[in-house]
């Protein structure tokens, strides 16, 4: 079943492997690198799913889950991955109301498992 999913995150070599991969399965993949793209893509469009690193320009994605939960009041699902793990980032996410966390490095077979987990709830 083909699903919007957006990509936010600024690291260009692991979106182009999330990309291929989640276009693979059959989705509609779309990618934005920064904060601002997000908001902008936000406001045309309501993806299936998001996945955003938690460190990126502009808006971070503990920013990214606020403004989609308290500003744009949507319950689509929000994985957050990222390198800086440290739990404070993670609670602020799960606060705020991500659905699940994902730490780098990872394998794009357990980020599709966990993006099916949360598309079939």
């Amino acid at each position: 079943m083909k699903k919007k999913i957006l990509l936010a995150d600024d690291d260009e070599l692991l979106i182009s492997l999330l990309q291929f991969r989640l276009k693979k399965e059959g989705h509609e993949v779309t990618f934005v690198s920064n904060g601002k793209q997000v908001k902008e893509y936000l406001n045309n469009t309501i993806p299936d799913v998001i996945v955003s690193d938690i460190m990126m320009p502009y808006f971070s994605g503990i920013e990214l889950v606020d403004f989609v939960r308290n500003e744009l009041k949507l319950t689509i699902p929000i994985i957050i991955i990222s390198s800086a793990g440290n739990e404070e980032n993670v609670l602020s996410a799960f606060e705020l109301g991500a659905n699940d966390f994902i730490s780098k490095p990872f394998s794009p077979t357990e980020l599709l498992l966990r993006i099916t987990k949360e598309l079939t709830k």
